[in-house]
């Protein structure tokens, strides 16, 4: 029987700390609502607020965060060589306020700009998503495979609308929307969650997820599963997934993914890496 190393030990029970640290907060998290507004704001308690400053079980440079509380607070969202754990600690947040049951906890871990392990826990189904790279990946430990499905036709594609309402964006967003319903595709369906949508694809349950607009720590751990269940990931233009570019296509095989690239209609927003605004 092989057993994990002390370094894998220390990342098990580190992962361990993190989903309680998050998890915990979302039975009491208050969530201030405004009729104005498409997104609801989460306001956390302390234990959750500890996540960004939680001590790490290495010594040396495992210190970087990149996710959207620590964006928000001012931090850079640069994406460096270094060990850097990219993190949303509730993916579907609209969902969660609606009981809506696709909430997930994302958590990716980068080292050389790669992402090397990810977790998605989707806590309302109760279903751990985990992947290694080079290792697989698995729900609930048993292994994930990405639908065999090469008929555009017969495929399902996961997608969302986004939280803007700029009027120009979302005329894209419905053009390629339009596009892809008249291929014509078996069906279009959305989980209200970028992470969750990617679990889907790695397990075989929907063909393909696009969208415009995520942002790095919604999509970090997810395209990890999806690759070594054995996925694609791509740019909506083609060649290859940028993290940073808030833009994905990811797909149970390529003809599936270039036939959904030829469909959208893409458009540029401002990538998570560019420099704060003063």
């Amino acid at each position: 029987m092989c057993m994990p190393s002390k370094d894998q030990c220390k990342m098990i029970v580190l992962i361990d700390q993190l989903l309680s640290l998050i998890s915990s907060p979302l039975i009491t998290l208050t969530v201030l609502i405004s009729r104005d507004s498409v997104s609801s704001t989460p306001s956390w308690p302390t234990s959750g607020k500890a996540l960004w400053t939680m001590p790490l079980p290495w010594q040396g440079k495992l210190e970087r965060f990149i996710g959207e509380e620590s964006v928000a607070a001012g931090e850079s969202c640069i994406l460096s060589d270094d060990p850097t754990w990219i993190i949303d600690p509730i993916d579907g947040t609209t969902n969660f306020v609606h009981a809506f049951p696709f909430v997930a906890v994302s958590i990716g871990f980068s080292i050389n700009k790669q992402v090397e392990f990810g977790v998605v826990y989707s806590c309302l189904e109760d279903k751990m998503f985990t992947a290694r790279r080079g290792k697989g990946a698995f729900c609930n430990g048993e292994a994930l495979q990405v639908s065999e499905q090469a008929d555009i036709h017969q495929a399902i594609v996961a997608t969302e609308f986004g939280s803007s309402r700029d009027p120009a964006a979302m005329d894209h967003i419905f053009r390629s929307l339009r596009n892809i319903l008249c291929l014509p595709v078996h069906g279009v369906r959305g989980a209200g969650t970028a992470a969750i949508n990617m679990c889907l694809v790695a397990s075989g349950c929907v063909e393909a997820y696009y969208e415009i607009g995520i942002h790095v720590w919604d999509v970090a751990a997810g395209s990890l599963i999806v690759s070594e269940a054995g996925g694609v990931l791509m740019d909506v233009e083609g060649g290859d997934m940028d993290l940073m570019s808030r833009r994905i296509v990811a797909a149970n095989n390529r003809t599936i993914a270039e036939r959904i690239v030829k469909e959208i209609v893409s458009f540029t927003l401002q990538r998570d890496d560019a420099p704060l605004q003063s």
